[in-house]
């Protein structure tokens, strides 16, 4: 199953409290459990005005209906192609 990095802008993220991002959080699964098992949340990662989420899904317009239904926006989607990290370099 493809896998996604979905790059929101959110200005301020960074600085969302505890609690925001637990209701966001919520509000995610909520609109995944609705969608059905095809989709899935795998992390996020928040910087300053960003967030970066990682979505296994098994096409790009799953995601942006996750994104939709939810209210978040979904800058840029993009598929994940390869997977690297330090093991790589061993082979």
């Amino acid at each position: 199953m493809p896998k996604y990095v979905i790059e929101r802008e959110i200005p301020g993220a960074g600085k969302l409290s505890h609690d925001q991002l637990h209701g966001i959080s919520q509000k995610s699964c909520g609109v995944l459990k609705n969608l059905g098992p095809q989709i899935q949340w795998v992390e996020s990662y928040v910087t300053d005005d960003k967030v970066y989420c990682v979505y296994i899904a098994p096409n790009e317009e799953l995601v942006r209906e996750h994104a939709k239904q939810g209210g978040f926006p979904a800058n840029r989607i993009s598929e994940v192609r390869q997977i690297i990290d330090p093991t790589t370099a061993e082979a």
